[in-house]
């Protein structure tokens, strides 16, 4: 018996718009699900005193982030009645406006989608070993805390 692939859920850069419409646009010969729920991080420019947030700067303990990727991801597959599930999280630089996080969540039920979709971004901010630095130009940096 052969073990599965796992998925790395890790881009460098910004998640391209082209990619996400990909990703739907093939889900269309997937005839036995009947909902799809989506959720797209985009990175804001927040002021904070005087400075206005121009990028995020997104790191992570790779092998540590995997593991616990895998793990949230089994739990998901467990609890919900899913048959697909993508992640997609930058790491590097994104730019104010650009997509940082792309979660699909399929199933053959809206309930189970939804719920599964926002589990995961909570699931993603609370436990995944993945931060963020956000960039003030030439003006310096602060770690950016999840909410």
């Amino acid at each position: 018996m052969t073990e599965k692939k796992r998925k790395n859920p890790f881009v460098q850069g910004p998640v391209s718009p082209a990619f996400v419409a990909d990703v739907i646009a093939a889900h269309a010969q997937k005839t036995e699900a009947g909902a799809h729920s989506i959720f797209l991080g985009q990175v804001r420019a927040d002021v904070v005193g005087d400075q206005t947030v121009v990028a995020i700067e997104y790191s992570a303990y790779a092998e540590m982030a995997l593991e616990v990727y895998h793990q949230i991801r089994e739990r998901l597959f467990a609890e919900y009645p899913l048959s697909c599930l993508h992640v997609h999280h930058s790491l590097g630089r994104v730019g104010v406006g650009q997509i940082c996080l792309f979660v699909m969540t399929t199933s053959k039920h809206r309930a189970a989608a939804i719920d599964a979709c926002s589990a995961m971004v909570e699931a993603i901010k609370k436990e995944l070993p993945v931060f963020g630095k956000e960039l003030f130009g030439e003006n310096g940096h602060q770690w950016k805390v999840n909410q």
